[in-house]
C-alpha cells in the first residue's frame, strides 16, 4: 500500500509553456489516480516520480489548497493535448500516439490532419491485454523510437499508461511524454467530452456521471467519498504533526 499523502505530490502550480523542453514524463493526477495510488505503489512511484504532474481535477486542486494553501488551478490532459498539438503545428514538429484501438487512432489522426495540418504523425495500437509481453515492449519501444518524435501520448488508461511510460522512460527516444487516457476517445470522437460550461465550473465529472453512469458510478459516487475521507485523515495527520512540533 501506498505511503504517499496528498500534500506530498509535487504537483504543477505554473503555466503550461513554462515546461521545459527535452524528454520529460507529464502525468495527472485527479481523485481517482489518488485513490489508486493507495493500492498501488508502483503507480504512486510513477506519479511522484513524474517530471510534470499536472493537477488535473477541481478535487484535487481544491483539497491540495485545504491541506496545503498551494493555490493551483486544474489542468486536463486535454488542455496538455491541445496545447501540445498547437506547439507543434506552429514548428512544424512531430508526435506519435501510443495506445487504444486502430479505428480510434484512425480517427484521431483524420482529425487531427486536418486541425493540425503541419504536425507529422505516428501511430502505434498494442495488444490488449492485462500485462505486456517483453516482446510487445520491445515493439512498443521501437515503433516510438523509430518515428523520433517530439511528443508522445500514452492513452492506455490509468494506471496501465502511466507505469509503462515511467518503467520504459529510459529507453523511449522522444521528447515528452505524456500520459493523457481518455483525450484518445474524447478527441477521436468515440466519446463525448462535457460542454466548457461545466468544465469551467468544475462538473466534468458530474457529465460523465450521467453519460455512462453503469461505468462511472463506483469511480465518482464511491471514489469521491474515499477521496475526501483521505483528506480529511490527512488533515488530522498534519494537525498531530503540527502539536508534537509545539
Amino acid at each position: 500500500m501506498s505511503t504517499y499523502l496528498l500534500s506530498e505530490f509535487d504537483l504543477f502550480d505554473k503555466e503550461l509553456d513554462n515546461i521545459p523542453a527535452g524528454r520529460l514524463l507529464i502525468t495527472t493526477l485527479n481523485a481517482h489516480s489518488f485513490n489508486i495510488t493507495r493500492q498501488d505503489e508502483f503507480y504512486a512511484e510513477s506519479l511522484a516520480k513524474s517530471d510534470i504532474l499536472l493537477p488535473d481535477g477541481i478535487s484535487v486542486v481544491l483539497a491540495v489548497r485545504l491541506l496545503t494553501g498551494k493555490k493551483l488551478h486544474k489542468i486536463a490532459g486535454a488542455d496538455l493535448f491541445f496545447f501540445e498539438m498547437k506547439r507543434l503545428n506552429e514548428k512544424g514538429g512531430s508526435c506519435f500516439f501510443l495506445g487504444s484501438s486502430e479505428n480510434t487512432l484512425k480517427l484521431i489522426i483524420d482529425h487531427s490532419s486536418s486541425e493540425f495540418p503541419n504536425v507529422r504523425i505516428g501511430k502505434y495500437s498494442p495488444p490488449y491485454k492485462p500485462v505486456f509481453s517483453s516482446e510487445d515492449n520491445k515493439i512498443m519501444i521501437e515503433s516510438v523510437n523509430a518515428f523520433k518524435a517530439d511528443v508522445l501520448f500514452v492513452g492506455m488508461t490509468a494506471p496501465k499508461q502511466e507505469k509503462w511510460a515511467y518503467e520504459h522512460l529510459g529507453s523511449l527516444n522522444t521528447g515528452h511524454i505524456c500520459c493523457i487516457g481518455a483525450v484518445f476517445d474524447f478527441y477521436a470522437g468515440t466519446i463525448s467530452r462535457a460542454p466548457e460550461w461545466m468544465i469551467n465550473m468544475g462538473l466534468e465529472w458530474f457529465y460523465r456521471l450521467i453519460k455512462e453512469p453503469s461505468r462511472m458510478w463506483r469511480r465518482y459516487l464511491i471514489g469521491n467519498s474515499k477521496f475526501v475521507w483521505s483528506v480529511i485523515k490527512e488533515m488530522f495527520i498534519s494537525k498531530k504533526s503540527d502539536l508534537k512540533i509545539r
